[in-house]
């Protein structure tokens, strides 16, 4: 059976330098391990033909589909503050762009498909724990609720890969609404390619924001709208308690969705000087400090924008710093919004913000569990407040008095309320204990604790949730969770 792919390579059309033609490497044993059904489907997929052996291959990239034109793409960025002229897709392979069922442009991605012109050395393989991490963590981030990449499948290579010690091989396909970044824009900064940077930013506004076409001051439209999305993006992640742990700047999609799940986790106890990436040793990207780093990786887009947003330089860096302080604005909104939501609020007043921060200062100071904290809340808010057990229970007395009144100001039936804090507040989240035991079984052959984990996390907000094991607290370890790249 044929698997059947509705191709439009629009980015490919933009030739060189954009990317370099680049064929997937074929595997030695392509075994499909996973297929997302539900996305397959939506992506307009026949489940059957991608399940078949000729499907495995064309997932693994031992076969090219018709239609496709396998390309690298070409990207720079700020790795912890330092400026790489030069990265680009190392070990990743844009398969094309394909129309789905809703007439979306999706982008279809394998990687850990071989070498690239952009390798640097490296062998463009991945690991099946790096992948099967990426599949969880992604899908999981989707049932979410938040703007993400997506996993379509995994599939192992029958290969090893040779890290600190050798792992079987795997190959992720992912779908994206684009894989452009604020990187891409700066590799033809750094080159002073003006022709490029425009051909770019009209590309990127076709796809991606099409109302700013018809603006006075279309990328000035174009920043703004990245902007948006990315203050909406980072409020989401932190009102789940989401840490990325790597936000270079060829880490941040153009598109505003999650990308790249490499050392990224979710907060257990909250703290927000919370770090998980093993590299990142001055907590450059720990969890308080994700919206300051959206705010800088913006600065360097607007950077590569300044030609385009006005001929006058003092005129276009007057543009950007609007653009950028309508960042912050942006954020502080939806930021306050959701946490309003998380702790029972429907209507917005006057004292929010310090009654939420008030409420995340007593959790950081008891280290209270993030995601359980919060959806005990909502069986308070119900009238049970027995469930939130803290040490200094003067503080939470007077707090919870406070938060009494307020609610009691913002009428709604508590039954009601209960019913949409717990919309907001997810009873299960991968915890980190959880991923590693699923990944570490999968590694001896048993993908059984996997499929369980990734079925429990599609139902995150659901009642049923509540009485799963991936509810229940982690265990205290005396060594605090690391994270790695898994490149």
């Amino acid at each position: 059976m044929t698997a059947h792919f509705n191709f439009d390579n629009r980015y490919a059309r933009l030739g060189v330098p954009f990317h370099r033609p680049t064929s997937p490497t074929p595997v030695a044993a392509p075994l499909l391990l996973k297929l997302n059904h539900g996305l397959a489907r939506e992506l307009g997929f026949d489940v059957e033909a991608l399940e078949s052996a000729e499907g495995a291959e064309v997932l693994a990239g031992n076969r090219i589909a018709a239609g496709s034109e396998p390309i690298a793409t070409a990207y720079a960025g700020h790795q912890f503050g330092n400026f790489v002229p030069q990265l680009g897709d190392g070990r990743a392979v844009l398969l094309g762009e394909i129309i789905d069922r809703h007439g979306a442009r999706r982008d279809l991605q394998l990687k850990g498909a071989g070498p690239t012109p952009y390798s640097r050395g490296g062998d463009g393989r991945a690991g099946l724990g790096p992948v099967l991490r990426e599949y969880l963590v992604s899908e999981a981030m989707a049932a979410l609720g938040i703007p993400t990449t997506r996993a379509l499948a995994a599939v192992a290579t029958g290969e090893w890969v040779m890290r600190d010690r050798p792992l079987p091989g795997a190959v992720l396909t992912r779908v994206a609404s684009s894989h452009i970044r604020v990187g891409t824009f700066q590799f033809f900064a750094a080159r002073r390619d003006e022709a490029a940077l425009r051909r770019l930013a009209d590309h990127v506004i076709e796809r991606h924001y099409p109302d700013a076409a018809g603006s006075e001051h279309p990328y000035r439209a174009l920043l703004d709208g990245v902007c948006a999305r990315q203050a909406a993006l980072v409020a989401r992640w932190m009102q789940v308690g989401f840490v990325h742990g790597v936000m270079n700047t060829d880490n941040m999609s153009i598109a505003g969705e999650t990308i790249d799940y490499g050392p990224c986790a979710f907060l257990d106890a909250y703290d927000p000087a919370t770090v998980f990436s093993s590299i990142d040793r001055n907590g450059r990207y720990a969890y308080a400090n994700q919206p300051g780093i959206a705010s800088w990786n913006l600065a360097r887009l607007a950077e590569c924008l300044l030609d385009l947003l006005d001929p006058d330089e003092n005129r276009a860096v007057e543009i950007a710093q609007d653009s950028l302080a309508g960042f912050a604005t942006a954020f502080h909104q939806a930021y306050l919004d959701g946490f309003r939501r998380k702790i029972g609020l429907t209507q917005a007043r006057e004292g929010d913000d310090v009654l939420v921060q008030d409420w995340l200062g007593l959790m950081a100071r008891e280290k209270a569990d993030f995601t359980r904290t919060f959806r005990a809340l909502g069986r308070a808010a119900e009238g049970d407040e027995t469930v939130l057990a803290f040490a200094d229970a003067d503080g939470f007395g007077a707090w919870a008095t406070r938060w009494r009144a307020r609610l009691d100001a913002d009428a709604l039936d508590p039954g009601q309320r209960r019913a949409q804090m717990d919309r907001v507040n997810p009873a299960i989240i991968p915890r980190n204990h959880h991923v590693e035991a699923a990944l570490a079984a999968a590694m001896e052959g048993d993908f059984a604790p996997f499929e369980t984990l990734n079925a429990a996390l599609a139902e995150p907000y659901g009642a049923s949730a509540e009485g799963s094991v991936y509810a229940a607290l982690p265990p205290r370890a005396d060594e605090p969770y690391r994270t790695f790249c898994g490149t």
